[in-house]
C-alpha cells in the first residue's frame, strides 16, 4: 500500500526535479466548476473552499495513482490503465466506487471501439471516393 504521508513529499518543489505546487494540483477553475454543478444554483463557494477541495482531489488522485503504479511495477508493466485504477480503488477501501467505474470503463471502451470502426469506414469511403474520382478523370482525360 502507498504511504499517504509520503505522497506530497514526492511532489515537494524543494526536491531536485520536483513538481511545483501548480503542477501537482488540478486547475482550480475546473474544481470550482465541478463543485458548482453539484450545488444549488444560488450557492456560492469561497476561494478557501475551492482551494481546499483542489488540494483534496489532487491528493486523492496521487494516492490512487500511486497504488495502481505499484501494482504495475510489480507486474513489470509500464502502462497504467483503467483496470489498474479500479483495482487500486478497491485495494484502498473505496469499494463503493469500483463497480460504477468498471461500468463507465466498459461503456467508454465500447464507444472507443465504435469510434475506431467508424473511422475505418470513413477511411474506406474516402478511398472509394478517391478511386471513383481518379476513374472519372482517366475517362475524361485519358491515362
Amino acid at each position: 500500500m502507498v504511504d499517504s504521508n509520503n505522497i506530497l513529499g514526492s511532489f515537494d518543489s524543494s526536491e531536485e526535479g520536483g513538481f511545483k505546487e501548480h503542477d501537482r494540483l488540478l486547475p482550480i477553475a475546473n474544481v470550482g466548476r465541478i463543485m458548482k454543478h453539484i450545488l444549488p444554483q444560488n450557492a456560492k463557494i469561497s476561494k478557501e473552499g475551492k482551494e481546499t477541495m483542489q488540494e483534496c482531489v489532487s491528493e486523492f488522485i496521487s494516492f490512487v495513482t500511486g497504488e495502481a503504479s505499484e501494482k504495475c511495477h510489480k507486474e513489470k508493466r509500464k502502462t497504467l490503465n483503467g483496470d489498474d485504477v479500479c483495482w487500486a480503488l478497491g485495494n484502498l477501501g473505496f469499494d463503493d466506487y469500483v463497480e460504477p467505474l468498471k461500468r463507465y470503463l466498459h461503456r467508454y471502451r465500447e464507444l472507443e471501439g465504435e469510434k475506431a470502426n467508424q473511422n475505418k469506414v470513413d477511411i474506406g469511403n474516402k478511398n472509394e471516393e478517391r478511386e471513383k474520382n481518379e476513374f472519372l478523370l482517366r475517362r475524361l482525360y485519358g491515362p
